[in-house]
């Protein structure tokens, strides 16, 4: 299912990233299509699970996410090593998603931690990791939109 993601279905979760709560009638009205669309959409992501639930997030929560230290990590793996090293970053959850790339890097990870003496211990452990041979941190300054 998640090759199979449009558009449309990729501008929905970023909204329903940004607040969960909003409501169909505004989806769709920031989408341009009708509220069964909406609606249907994201009754089909959650019944293949790309959507897996709804959170709240809470005012200290909000805020320590806020401060957050968020880095990009570009990581180059031994291929025969590369599920050893998936299933080691899962095991942390300071890491947000991973990604499969091509070129230089095998793996693209984003990172956040509660600040940079966290971070830097953090990066310490990921870089001890069997089978990673070489990583590249870019710190995210300011997100743009």
């Amino acid at each position: 299912m998640k090759n199979s993601l449009d558009d449309i279905d990729r501008q929905l979760l970023a909204l329903l990233r940004k607040n969960a709560r909003m409501s169909v009638v505004e989806l769709a009205t920031k989408l341009k299509v009708s509220r069964a669309t909406v609606q249907n959409r994201i009754s089909k992501l959650e019944k293949n699970e790309i959507i897996l639930g709804y959170t709240v997030k809470l005012k200290h929560e909000a805020e320590v996410e806020s401060n957050a230290v968020k880095i990009v990590m570009s990581i180059s793996v031994e291929a025969k090593d590369e599920a050893e090293v998936l299933k080691a970053l899962q095991s942390f959850h300071e890491v947000i998603s991973v990604y499969h790339t091509n070129g230089h890097w095998d793996l693209i990870a984003e990172v956040r931690a509660e600040n940079l003496s966290l971070l830097g211990g953090l990066l310490v452990r990921i870089r001890a990791i069997k089978g990673i041979i070489q990583t590249e941190t870019n710190l995210l300054l300011d997100q743009i939109f």
